[in-house]
């Protein structure tokens, strides 16, 4: 048996989640409304990429962080990962609120409306510690755990009809906001926590073969097809044989299958392009996808005391204006990580070297 190649492709989903979502934030909030136009085909292309790009951010999520703890030798409550991971929804908690935080507000003895509903790194976050949960509880039965989250993530897409307007009375903002949009939430549990858990379960899958990457690329690609053309059909289907009128609802308003069949096609084609993926920024990139996703929302939304970007030109941008801008975000957001990671050491060191000689 050859040794497993490595997986760069993981990276480099990684990386191009982040950047689809630094231009998707850029444009839609920069954009003049006039160039809104859904029967222009660039605009149309544009909408339709970036509705796909949560659900690639919180798949690829639930798959590199499933992925990790499966890798480790010690399983269950004992895996390190285990604590890695609920370090990390800490983490994830307290930029998320951090950054929708004005602060000349609360001087002002009042805290922001944006601030108490969660937006996606309260959610990743969540998610996080969901799939420590279920990974915990499950871990005995091994590769089977992976049809938990298989199971769990096909609820969460099915029942999508019964919990879209769930409004939770008498529950504060802070926390109802976490459930469903219908509490007013950026970003909610429901369904986001289905794509995590969908991830998770690819984790399982994965990880028992990853030699032949080619064979895995186009079984993606095959079931990105079946989901985007073929699922809606097939639950019509259901509704005819089983009587429950709950599958129909769903495929009349199928955007979460087909947009899972989108995660998968450009799974499989990044898959396919492991070996040439190999050269470039995508590691360092998709490394630093928090740290992008704080510096992007400093310069975009103005973070702690909105000074930013939105608040001097929002809707106000022309189309070739607002993709050139893009593009000069995206290069300023990631260089001024990468430029962090590389130097911060070396000041250190050097800082550290003239305390030692005075």
């Amino acid at each position: 048996m050859g040794k497993p190649p490595r997986l760069y492709f993981i990276d480099a989903l990684r990386a191009f989640a982040i950047l689809m979502m630094l231009q998707g934030h850029f444009i839609s909030g920069l954009l003049n409304p006039v160039f809104k136009d859904p029967s222009n085909p660039i605009y149309s292309f544009w909408l339709y990429c970036r509705g796909f790009t949560a659900p690639v951010f919180f798949t690829i999520t639930g798959w590199v962080f499933t992925f990790l703890l499966l890798r480790n030798k010690e399983q269950g409550w004992k895996n390190p990962r285990v604590k890695k991971g609920l370090k990390r929804t800490l983490e994830l908690l307290f930029w998320g609120y951090l950054l929708r935080l004005n602060l000349p507000m609360l001087f002002n003895g009042k805290i922001n409306n944006s601030f108490l509903y969660p937006d996606v790194l309260q959610i990743i976050g969540l998610s996080l510690s969901l799939t420590i949960l279920l990974y915990s509880c499950f871990h005995y039965i091994r590769r089977w755990a992976g049809l938990v989250f298989l199971i769990v993530g096909l609820i969460i897409f099915v029942t999508q009809p019964l919990y879209v307007d769930l409004v939770l009375e008498g529950v504060p903002n802070y926390l109802a906001g976490y459930f469903s949009k219908a509490n007013k939430g950026v970003f909610y549990l429901l369904p986001w926590f289905g794509y995590v858990c969908i991830g998770s379960f690819i984790a399982y899958l994965f990880n028992s073969n990853t030699e032949q990457l080619w064979a895995w690329g186009l079984g993606f690609l095959a079931m990105g097809y079946w989901l985007v053309f073929k699922s809606s059909a097939f639950l019509i289907d259901l509704e005819f044989f089983t009587g429950i009128e709950l599958f129909r609802k769903v495929a009349y308003n199928n955007f979460l299958f087909i947009r899972l069949g989108d995660v998968c096609f450009l799974f499989g084609c990044f898959i396919l392009a492991n070996d040439y993926l190999k050269k470039g920024l995508w590691t360092k990139i998709g490394s630093k996808t928090l740290e992008i996703y704080i510096v992007h929302y400093f310069i975009l939304y103005g973070s702690l005391f909105g000074l930013g970007l939105y608040k001097f030109f929002k809707y106000s941008w022309t189309f070739p204006q607002a993709i050139v801008g893009a593009l000069l975000f995206m290069v300023v957001c990631t260089a001024l990580v990468l430029l962090d990671a590389h130097y911060r050491p070396k000041l250190r060191t050097f800082l550290t070297e003239k305390q030692t000689k005075a």
